[in-house]
């Protein structure tokens, strides 16, 4: 059976070099790195990563924590899991699904969570293994996110650009950081143009969306964009609009946030601020195996640049 040592001897390195291959690529060089994998792979050498995790007493699985309900209409999630199996993979760590009622500490190093609101702090706090949340907080806990103050502020600037007259924004009746940053980037713009900003908020749903314009209809006027905090909210909207037999981009525009599928599926299109899922979901495994690897020290956050994603129904 080959050996380290045997390796080792093949790539002309130290046996510690061809164990920080293994276990620390980051640490070597590119070229370095080439030498020993050839080596490995002329040797047939495969290392033993259970043997490995059981020497450090870890299992090398991260548990994916989600406190809230998946709707089958909200595709994002399924990109980010790719996007954090992705990333766990190339370290050898095997991805576990769990929901609010199923979190336990046996069997795994660490957690990504996602879905906390404020009343989850508590059994966070004693939680007792690493973690890390997809989604920002205020709480002082590691996070990464999309920058959803600057998504807003590119939509919210799109908008003007396009000389819709009036902009009003539609959120997420959630008290939660992502709706407070995204409403703040739609505000400060306005605010930049000397612009007074008008806020709807409801729950999530595009039902509710369409009823809001529905109901709302007599006091809006042609010549508006309407800034949606999802795909799902813009979707309704522009259900409404199409009911009123309005024209739309000529005068209403609509522009919402996620960026997966459902603006696909409306007709029209819908221009809207696409999230990168797949990066962040890359970011995330990276993030909560470093802080594994230290033993649950700090990581800080982190913010990805959404993108402006241009289509049928704001003017071109």
């Amino acid at each position: 059976m080959t050996t380290l040592s045997d390796v080792a001897k093949k790539a002309s390195v130290s046996k510690m070099t061809v164990s920080r291959v293994i276990n620390h690529p980051q640490q070597v060089t590119p070229e370095l790195r080439r030498i020993v994998e050839q080596a490995m792979e002329e040797l047939d050498y495969h290392p033993n990563f259970v043997a490995s995790a059981l020497a450090h007493q870890r299992t090398n699985i991260v548990k994916l924590v989600i406190l809230e309900d998946i709707d089958t209409t909200e595709p994002y999630y399924m990109n980010l899991l790719f996007g954090i199996a992705n990333g766990l993979g190339k370290h050898h760590y095997a991805l576990q699904l769990a929901t609010d009622n199923d979190i336990t500490t046996d069997g795994v190093d660490g957690y990504i969570i996602t879905g906390e609101r404020a009343k989850d702090v508590n059994w966070l706090d004693q939680l007792g293994k690493p973690f890390i949340l997809f989604g920002e907080n205020r709480f002082g806990y590691d996070f990464i996110d999309t920058d959803n103050k600057l998504g807003e502020q590119l939509a919210t600037q799109y908008a003007l650009d396009k000389n819709y007259q009036s902009v009003i924004f539609i959120g997420i009746d959630e008290k939660e950081a992502f709706e407070y940053s995204r409403e703040a980037g739609y505000i400060n713009t306005l605010q930049s143009h000397n612009l007074v900003p008008k806020i709807f908020r409801i729950q999530n749903h595009s039902s509710l969306a369409e009823e809001l314009i529905i109901n709302n209809w007599k006091q809006l006027a042609p010549n508006t964009c309407f800034i949606c905090a999802s795909d799902r909210i813009a979707i309704g909207v522009v259900r409404a609009l199409k009911r009123k037999g309005a024209n739309i981009p000529k005068d209403f525009g609509v522009i919402g946030f996620d960026g997966v599928l459902l603006n696909q599926i409306s007709n029209p299109k819908i221009t809207t601020v696409k999230q990168k899922f797949f990066e962040l979901g890359d970011l995330l495994a990276k993030m909560i195996l470093q802080k594994i690897k230290q033993d649950g020290a700090q990581q800080g956050e982190i913010l990805i640049e959404p993108e402006l994603v241009k289509s049928e129904s704001t003017r071109n």
